[in-house]
């Protein structure tokens, strides 16, 4: 099987932002975003996912933290479709329910070439630390338009934002490992009826 890596760099007015990325790595992560909350996100998805991940971002953070954070999520989406090539041998689906103390979340992750994004998170406050917590939706927005995967999260329970976030991110990454792990026994077939996905 070769190496599943992409490098991919988006650069607008507004943010410069370069991902590198191995599906097949061991779960390092090297994040430069100025945001450290995200940052600490991003490691758990790299962590869960067992993915290799680096994350340079410069943004109009004297603005707000929006168009880094949503800039961030659209070229992971491009370094996933870019890794991912023709997808033959994917398991395509993935799931994962993640608990921690009182909160509980489930992502389920569909690569399936079709952007969606379903998502029920209600946090009990709207910012942790310095970061809103709004914008966890505009990185997945971001991620799924440019990954072509349908994604659903759902925060079963939680009262501390904290750990709610946590659950979301590190159950994201199990479910991504799951779904980009391959099954030897269709190594040479794309996993869809349609012929593509």
């Amino acid at each position: 099987m070769n190496p599943r890596l992409a490098r991919v760099e988006r650069n607008t007015l507004e943010t410069r932002v370069k991902i590198e990325i191995n599906l097949d790595g061991d779960g390092k992560s090297a994040l430069f975003t100025g945001l450290p909350f995200l940052e600490h996100m991003l490691d758990q998805v790299a962590r869960h996912g067992a993915i290799d991940l680096t994350v340079n971002a410069e943004g109009d953070l004297h603005i707000d933290a929006h168009h880094t954070v949503e800039d961030i999520g659209i070229t992971l989406g491009q370094a996933f479709a870019g890794a991912l090539g023709d997808k033959k041998g994917l398991n395509r689906y993935g799931h994962a329910y993640v608990p921690l103390d009182e909160s509980l979340s489930r992502v389920v992750v569909d690569f399936s070439g079709r952007p969606g994004l379903f998502y029920n998170v209600t946090f009990t406050r709207g910012m942790i630390g310095q970061f809103d917590v709004d914008l966890f939706r505009e990185f997945f927005q971001g991620f799924v338009n440019h990954a072509g995967a349908t994604l659903h999260i759902d925060n079963l329970k939680g009262g501390n934002a904290h750990h709610i976030a946590e659950t979301v991110f590190k159950a994201f990454g199990r479910a991504v490992r799951m779904a980009i792990s391959h099954d030897p026994r269709l190594a040479h077939v794309i996993p869809s009826t349609k012929g593509s996905l």
